[in-house]
């Protein structure tokens, strides 16, 4: 199986410099320096509003599309900035995929033909458009519960089953890079433990940055935690970032602490 014109093969490492965010005359995101090593899942945690979903967006250039939205710093995937001049965002949204909060198939779309949508788009080509499917919901562990249905609408699955089709739609342009923002918060326990496992078994072929609210699920998930916070009338900024278990059980600030055992947030 070939797919041509997709991204170069493998994980890659993306780092942020310096990166801050303003939607105007606001700024909401300040200093922001943070390395995201390839095939390891690394969870963004912190309060409401701190900015972790504006840095997410950050990473695959989504944040520039909020007509009053500006920022400043470099984005690198694999040492090339993904905000330099001539680099066209379509590429660099190829390279790294997003997985958002809400399932967000299309509804009337077969399950493979969902799968499928990615390539249509990006304009790429795949000599065996079959295998693709069935590895694509194979990683995303959808394949066993859908394989005698693949012509049946995608809004027709249940909100677990939707959220991994999205996973699967994301996987099968193979990025580079894949981002989460928060994409069990809308499901029951054992969805969420599917789509759990599903982040786990990727996390080896795939860089995975995962937005979550759930500390145990960062622990569950992740290697590499960054705690986001922001004071009041204060942009949000990083203030502790390092291996998950570290982070969890001997963090270096206070604030960490506190925040990762329940006492604020």
């Amino acid at each position: 199986m070939t797919l041509v014109g997709g991204p170069p093969p493998g994980a890659a490492t993306l780092e942020s410099r310096d990166v801050a965010a303003w939607f105007g005359d606001r700024l909401v995101l300040e200093g922001v320096s943070l390395t995201m090593p390839a095939r390891e899942v690394t969870a963004l945690i912190g309060p409401s509003g701190c900015g972790k979903s504006t840095f997410l967006r950050i990473l695959n250039r989504m944040h520039e599309l909020v007509p009053s939205a500006t920022l400043g710093g470099e984005v690198l995937l694999d040492g090339t900035d993904i905000y330099a001049e001539g680099t066209r965002a379509q590429q660099v949204r190829l390279r790294i995929g997003m997985v958002f909060q809400k399932p967000n198939p299309f509804p009337a779309m077969s399950i493979r033909d969902n799968v499928l949508a990615g390539l249509k788009l990006a304009g790429l080509k795949c000599d065996d458009k079959d295998a693709l499917v069935e590895q694509s919901l194979e990683r995303a562990g959808l394949w066993r519960e859908v394989r005698d249905r693949l012509n049946s609408p995608g809004g027709a699955l249940s909100g677990g089953q939707q959220q991994r089709l999205c996973i699967a739609r994301s996987l099968a342009v193979r990025p580079n890079v894949l981002l989460m923002d928060e994409p069990c918060s809308a499901l029951d326990p054992t969805s969420t433990r599917r789509v759990e496992q599903t982040i786990s078994e990727i996390g080896h072929d795939v860089t995975i940055v995962i937005v979550t609210h759930n500390m145990q699920q960062a622990q569950r998930v992740s290697d590499h935690c960054a705690f986001f916070l922001a004071a009041e009338n204060e942009p949000g900024r990083v203030v502790e970032h390092g291996p998950t278990e570290k982070v969890f059980t001997e963090p270096d600030d206070p604030r960490t602490y506190d925040y990762v055992n329940g006492r604020f947030g």
